[in-house]
């Protein structure tokens, strides 16, 4: 199995969240960027309890599945608009497993758990309550961790080398 790393999107700016400041507005950066075991040069994340380490070192979100919110919104959702750091293009994002592996361009990286969405989604989306709305379909992204660090770039083939026997899905694990 394979896709594509359609875009790198870094913090844009810090924005006041609803309840607190936020780094979800990321945008794509172009060229070459270093990812370390903390996640993309460049970003950052402000509530670092929810947010970053190793364990959510990046934040990956499938195109496919912001057109079907593109759609179910009949508004355009454009890359990082989910405060995504890394949009894909082919690759079944709610489908993976806890645990598979990924190549992307010189990094290895790791599924570790689905996004569990905040109201800081709600209020970037300008929607009341999208953030549960958000959580209840599934198509929430995942979040990795970084086993082998190095530069990554958009066009970067992304190629699933591990996946395990018996794991929960993104997508199953994001109902519990």
């Amino acid at each position: 199995m394979s896709g594509l790393l359609v875009a790198v999107n870094v913090v844009h700016e810090l924005i006041r969240g609803p309840t607190r400041w936020t780094a979800i507005d990321k945008r794509p950066v172009r060229g070459a960027v270093e990812v370390g075991e903390l996640g993309v040069a460049g970003d950052r994340q402000c509530d670092t309890r929810y947010h970053g380490g190793p364990d959510k070192a990046l934040y990956a979100y499938a195109i496919e599945d912001a057109e079907w919110w593109a759609a179910e919104l009949g508004r355009e959702i454009p890359p990082g608009l989910f405060g995504e750091n890394l949009t894909t293009r082919g690759l079944d994002i709610t489908g993976a497993l806890i645990g598979e592996r990924w190549q992307i361009g010189g990094i290895l990286v790791e599924v570790r758990s689905p996004r569990t969405p905040c109201g800081n989604l709600s209020g970037r989306m300008d929607i009341k309550r999208f953030h549960h709305r958000f959580a209840r379909t599934g198509r929430v992204g995942a979040y990795l961790k970084v086993l082998h660090p190095g530069k990554i770039q958009a066009g970067n083939r992304i190629t699933v080398l591990h996946r395990p026997d018996k794991a929960p899905t993104i997508g199953d694990s994001s109902h519990r």
